[in-house]
C-alpha cells in the first residue's frame, strides 16, 4: 500500500515539512531506511541517522530542531513515538479491511452460510450450518464448528476455536489461547 506525506500527516495530525507528495511503501528503522521508506525519530540518541538516513519520510517532534539540511520530508508532531504507533495500528487495519475472499485448502460445510466481503484464511474449518457475518475475518486455522454464529465485522485470529451452538456477536476480536 503506497501513501504520501500529506495523507500521513492527516492520519496523524501532523504537519509537513517538504513535498507533501513523496510516497513511501514500507516502513523502516532510521539507520537502516531505504528511499520509499517511512521512518520516525523520537529518541535523541539516534539523531545523527536523520541526517544520513535515505527514508523518504520522517516523522519527528515539534521540537525537533535541524542542524543541518535533512533529505527526507519530514512530519512533525508532538510526540514522534506516539504518532508511529497510531500510524501502525491504522496501517494493520486498513491491511484487514482489504482481506476479502476464501484461502486454500479450507473446508466450508456446503450447508454454511457466508455474508458478503468475508476472509476465510488456510486451513481453516467451517462446520455444518454455520453462518458467518458480513465482513467478518477468520484467519488461518480457525476452527467453527457446526451451528455456529459468527456476526458482522467479527475477527476471529489464528488457532482460535469457536465450538458447537456458540453465538458471536458484532464487531467482537477473538484471539486464540496461549
Amino acid at each position: 500500500m503506497k501513501f504520501n506525506a500529506d495523507r500521513i500527516a492527516l492520519l496523524i495530525q501532523g504537519k509537513v515539512e517538504g513535498d507533501g507528495n513523496t510516497v513511501v511503501s514500507s516502513f523502516g528503522k532510521i539507520e537502516e531506511a531505504k528511499q520509499g521508506q517511512l521512518a520516525f525519530l523520537a529518541n535523541p540518541k539516534y539523531e545523527d541517522f536523520l541526517y544520513t538516513t535515505r527514508a523518504s519520510i520522517i516523522i519527528v517532534n515539534d521540537s525537533q530542531e535541524l542542524k543541518q539540511p535533512v533529505s527526507a520530508t519530514l512530519i512533525r508532531v508532538a510526540d514522534a513515538y506516539l504518532a508511529f504507533a497510531s500510524l501502525l495500528q491504522k496501517y494493520q487495519e486498513m491491511m484487514q479491511e482489504q482481506l476479502i475472499g476464501i484461502q486454500q485448502p479450507s473446508f466450508i460445510d456446503g450447508s454454511a452460510t457466508l455474508g458478503d466481503h468475508v476472509f476465510v484464511g488456510a486451513f481453516t474449518y467451517i462446520g455444518e450450518n454455520a453462518v458467518i457475518g458480513n465482513n467478518a475475518k477468520l484467519y488461518p486455522g480457525v476452527y467453527i464448528g457446526n451451528d455456529v454464529t459468527i456476526g458482522d465485522n467479527t475477527i476471529i485470529h489464528p488457532g482460535a476455536r469457536i465450538y458447537f451452538g456458540c453465538v458471536v456477536g458484532k464487531h467482537v476480536i477473538i484471539h486464540a489461547a496461549p
